[in-house]
């Protein structure tokens, strides 16, 4: 593992995004979000997901152009279509309309339907939570996960974001219906390491540490066994009935790439419009200390509420740099036009 500055980081991911095809703006505006993604430890869905971003440019299954459209609007409701544009862009438009939405109802809702993958979820909670709203939002995927009981793969991991702003540093939980996602057991994997808890079965059916195990099988373990199985479902039908798009089984059917086609929730409340600010305040403060105040199993690693050690991680790196895998970090710079060795 290097480290590289934040701003070069960014930089070399935006010319890459440029010289697949892409606009200034919007090249610059989606290599933020995987810059900040890695920079705050989530190497999956940042610098890593680069390749794999390109290879759908070049592919046709993003459509770099496309902008997402509103369908209908019904009070501080909204359903629009991201035309499959690149689904950073689209899940950040629709935050921001959830957003205007909550500012002048107290609560706003945008269904999203026919987009494609929003790699960081909790990109758009920490959004919405720096202008002082909460956000919950989830959305559906391909199939890439067993149903409880089941071998083969028939449900997707389906991340759930949810956030609440607050002043010492805001609450946000983004996390996939499996007890890993396949973006954790890859940079586990790339760091040869193992999961600290079995996150799935191998081949012969037992549960195991083992990240590649997994991956081969692709038998992940849903959060909590037959509990996060049904959520996981629950979630799916929900956002394809409230977008009027695609569940799982149906971006299966489509075969275009992981997320491509897929449904998005967006819900912001906005706690100063509902006349909670004070209160919330009160109540986050007060939970988040309660928490950090519990007994720890290890007397090294103090306990903390969600979103807290993202903002130390955030912290490092931006004054140490911000840590890469060294062949992800090559293979990016080739793709960006850069000659030489990293």
């Amino acid at each position: 593992m290097a480290r590289v500055r934040y701003q070069e980081l960014e930089d070399t991911i935006a010319d890459t995004f440029r010289r697949a095809g892409m606009a200034e703006e919007k090249a610059r505006i989606c290599a933020r979000f995987h810059a900040e993604a890695s920079c705050d430890g989530v190497y999956s869905h940042g610098l890593n997901r680069v390749p794999r971003f390109v290879e759908y440019l070049h592919k046709g299954l993003v459509d770099p152009k496309a902008e997402p459209v509103r369908v209908r609007q019904i009070g501080p409701v909204e359903v629009l279509d991201g035309q499959r544009g690149p689904g950073v862009l689209n899940a950040a438009t629709a935050t921001d309309r959830a957003l205007e939405l909550a500012s002048e109802h107290g609560v706003g809702i945008v269904a999203l339907r026919n987009t494609t993958h929003w790699m960081r979820g909790g990109a758009f909670g920490w959004r919405a939570a720096d202008r002082g709203k909460i956000l919950i939002a989830w959305t559906n995927t391909e199939s890439c996960m067993p149903a409880w009981g089941a071998t083969d793969t028939r449900v997707g991991n389906n991340p759930l974001v949810m956030a609440v702003p607050r002043a010492k540093g805001h609450v946000v939980l983004d996390m996939a219906m499996s007890q890993y996602s396949y973006g954790k057991l890859q940079t586990t994997r790339l760091k040869d390491q193992q999961l600290p808890y079995p996150g799935g079965f191998d081949a012969q059916g037992v549960l195991t540490s083992d990240p590649g195990a997994i991956e081969a099988s692709r038998r992940i373990l849903p959060t909590g066994f037959w509990k996060g199985s049904g959520l996981t479902i629950l979630l799916d039908i929900l956002a394809a009935v409230l977008s009027e798009g695609l569940a799982t089984h149906q971006i299966d059917q489509l075969d275009q790439g992981s997320c491509t086609g897929c449904s998005q929730i967006f819900i912001a409340f906005d706690p100063e419009r509902l006349g909670s600010g004070e209160h919330m305040q009160e109540i986050v403060d007060g939970m988040a200390e309660y928490v950090n105040g519990s007994d720890p199993v290890d007397p090294a690693g103090p306990v903390t509420y969600p979103g807290q050690n993202t903002l130390r991680t955030r912290q490092n790196h931006l004054e140490h740099g911000v840590e890469v895998d060294d062949g992800i970090w090559q293979e990016v710079r080739e793709l960006a036009g850069q000659a030489g060795d990293a």
